[in-house]
């Protein structure tokens, strides 16, 4: 059995989500679509006939485009579970949440976030909470306005630019380097996977040997490559015929790191304008593209300041 490192962290990043009260579960959320998610112990669901021991309200933790949410939210689990009860999915076609629908856009994402909490027996709560990064931004951008004013309490989007457009793609590329965002967010070499790191951290590490490289691509990236790449192309953000910004009816809160490479801090800004005087605006220093990876104590101090004001 070939030995590998990442297996090993892997089992560390599980043990800090179960640490932190969390389960795995799996279900089917229709009949074309199965949805992998961790959920705080106490929550019911419709297979179970206990009912919640637990009156903490619901926060849906929603990971970007890359590694599976325990490598994007360990740091976070653990003080947001002290306050929350936590739903923290697989997006579809990342890790073991699958879909024969031919959708691909973040929308079909967020709707199936949606049918998620109803097969967790949740979906009638007016106390969810929603957090998503890059792609995750997009997608819990749509979660709320599904839910609506009656269920969602606040929201948060970290590095998402729900502003993208082709112009910022293709500014985008010219800083990285290469020739089409897929090459970017999914790597198949060491060198783009060193292209990546320099473009999602602020101090990526200075020496990183290419057997490391090649492990980390086959273990996070090497899945589902063709559906992620049709995932890419789904967004409809950018679109104007398929989406448009508008202000959210709850609080939102814009954390950004500020030496993002990916969407620059200038993006925030306008996002902040666009979504009107409910939002405000967080800039984490001596960040690139993962704050909450970065400088995770200062990111969860302004979530939690955020999320649990009155």
């Amino acid at each position: 059995m070939k030995f590998s490192l990442l297996s090993l962290v892997n089992y560390y990043l599980r043990l800090c989500f179960s640490h932190a009260g969390l389960r795995p579960y799996t279900t089917d959320i229709d009949s074309v679509t199965t949805i992998k998610c961790w959920i705080s112990s106490a929550l019911p669901n419709k297979n179970l006939t206990s009912k919640s021991q637990s009156s903490k309200p619901i926060l849906l933790l929603i990971h970007g485009f890359g590694p599976l949410p325990i490598w994007q939210w360990h740091h976070q689990v653990g003080p947001l579970s002290r306050h929350f009860d936590l739903v923290v999915p697989e997006l579809i076609f990342f890790g073991g949440s699958t879909t024969k629908s031919s959708s691909r856009s973040e929308l079909f994402q967020a709707e199936s976030l949606v049918q998620l909490l109803d097969a967790l027996g949740i979906g009638e709560r007016k106390d969810v909470y929603v957090v998503g990064t890059s792609y995750g931004g997009f997608v819990g951008y749509h979660v709320a306005r599904l839910l609506g004013e009656e269920r969602i309490k606040k929201v948060v989007i970290a590095s998402s630019d729900l502003l993208k457009a082709e112009p910022d793609d293709k500014a985008l590329l010219k800083r990285a380097g290469v020739e089409s965002i897929s090459d970017l967010l999914i790597p198949k070499e060491p060198d783009n996977m060193r292209i990546l790191m320099e473009m999602a951290l602020w101090r990526p590490p200075h020496f990183m040997p290419n057997f490391v490289l090649w492990d980390v691509i086959q273990e996070m990236y090497n899945d589902n490559i063709e559906q992620k790449m049709e995932l890419i192309k789904g967004i409809t953000i950018g679109n104007k015929d398929a989406f448009q910004l508008t202000p959210l009816p709850r609080e939102v809160l814009i954390v950004w790191g500020e030496h993002d490479q990916i969407f620059p801090l200038d993006k925030a800004h306008q996002m902040q304008k666009c979504l009107g005087e409910t939002a405000r605006l967080e800039v984490l220093k001596n960040t690139g593209h993962l704050p909450q990876a970065e400088d995770p104590t200062r990111f969860n101090e302004v979530l939690l300041n955020f999320l649990t004001a009155s």
